[in-house]
Parts: C-alpha cells; sequence; structure tokens
C-alpha cells in the first residue's frame, strides 16, 4: 500500500486514540539507528507467490489450527491445511506456537509480547518483523539490538530507506497487509477475534479498527 494511500487511515487511528505522531517517526529513527540489518528480500521471498497463514493469539487459535478453521479472503468459509503454507504469526501468538512444536516462519511484533523465545526463533531462522511506535520506544532499545538472525523494520508513520510501512495497525492486521503487499498467493487467518468483548477499552477500539483494516483487503474476520 502507498503510504499516500495509508494515510488517511492513519490520521483517523491518530485522532482517534490521541496518538502523537511525532512520537511514530522519531522511534522509527531509533528503530532504524540500533541495527544495520535490513532483510526486505528474505521476507519478500518467503511469502511471495506462496499461501499464508497469518495466526493471530485468541483462544481459538490452538483449535483453528488443529481443526483447519480458517477465515479466508472474502467469504470467510474454512480452508484446509496446506503442508506448504508459511506460518506468519501475530506478536504473543509466536511463543504459543513455538511452544507447541511449530516455528512460525515470520512473526509480526511491536515487542510487547516478546520473549526470549523469539531471539531463539530468529536464531533459527525467523523472519522478525518488528514494528517501532511512538509507545514502545523501552522495548525497541532493549530488544532490536538482540535479534541476530532476520530482520525487517516497520512503522505507521512515512517509510524510509530500510524502514517499510505496508499499512495496518494492530500485530495481526499488519502481518495480513504485509502478506499481501509482498505478493502471497492466498491469505487465510486464525486465531483471530475481533469481537472480543472482554478486553479492555483500548484493546476494543485496536479490535474495531483492526476489522475496518481487514475489510480493505476483503476480509470479513
Amino acid at each position: 500500500m502507498k503510504f499516500e494511500d495509508w494515510e488517511p487511515h492513519y490520521q483517523k487511528i491518530l485522532d482517534f486514540f490521541g496518538f502523537d505522531r511525532t512520537g511514530d517517526e522519531d522511534a522509527a529513527v531509533l528503530a532504524r539507528s540500533l541495527t544495520d540489518k535490513d532483510d526486505i528480500a528474505a521476507l519478500t521471498a518467503a511469502i511471495k507467490g506462496r499461501k499464508v497463514t497469518v495466526c493471530g493469539n485468541a483462544p481459538s487459535l490452538s483449535d483453528d489450527l488443529r481443526l483447519g478453521r480458517r477465515i479466508r479472503r472474502g467469504s470467510g468459509a474454512d480452508e484446509s491445511n496446506n503442508a506448504d503454507e508459511v506460518i506468519f504469526a501475530a506478536d504473543a501468538a509466536a511463543d504459543r506456537l513455538f511452544k507447541k512444536g511449530i516455528r512460525p516462519d515470520i512473526v509480526s511484533t511491536d515487542l510487547d509480547g516478546c520473549e526470549d523465545t523469539f531471539l531463539e526463533m530468529n536464531r533459527a531462522g525467523t523472519i522478525m518483523v518488528v514494528h517501532a511506535h511512538g509507545d514502545n520506544v523501552p522495548l525497541i532499545k532493549s530488544w532490536i539490538p538482540r535479534f541476530e538472525g532476520p530482520l525487517v523494520l516497520t512503522t505507521q508513520s512515512r517509510p524510509f530507506e530500510g524502514m517499510y510501512n505496508f499499512g495496518g495497525f494492530t500485530d495481526g492486521d499488519r502481518a495480513v497487509f504485509a502478506a499481501d503487499e509482498l505478493g502471497a498467493a492466498g491469505i487465510t487467518l486464525a486465531g483471530f477475534d475481533l469481537d472480543d468483548k472482554n478486553v479492555v477499552p483500548m484493546k476494543h477500539g485496536k479490535l474495531m479498527i483492526a476489522r475496518d483494516l481487514l475489510a480493505l483487503l476483503d476480509f470479513r474476520a
């Protein structure tokens, strides 16, 4: 998604939550200064032309994967498991999967669900797509220098060299937008519950926005 197309959605998010755009921009510059890694070629190669399952951290994740119950673009019908699928985990879902013996191919994270297992996965080849925003500066400073494996940095503000913006807002829908932008042959969702009412108001607002953004890509989660 071109930034000019994303920017109106971004401005609505800033207005809705009262976020500081300057904070996002400063966090992106900081993140870029902490590493010389830019593995966008590896991320593109991992996704382009392949079927991608984006895994959210809803309680239904384990059942969705075990039963092959997925949400797919368009109708929302189930899609069966594909042995050659790319697993793109959203933040804390990565740790859940890893502890069940599944190492995600890619992880989308703003680092607030980051665990030491992320470092282990990254050393083994999992591509970390780390998002910088104004509220996670301490986490950026703590975690980014520790990633030894493939790493891609993203921002929700204007991108620049080595800093990408594929669109999306939460870890889950950012993963979906990245997969779409980088040419996935198909995208399905597992472990997404955008109707969860048992969350704090901030989280509920984020889920509402994620639903609206996913609808732009013809998902009905």
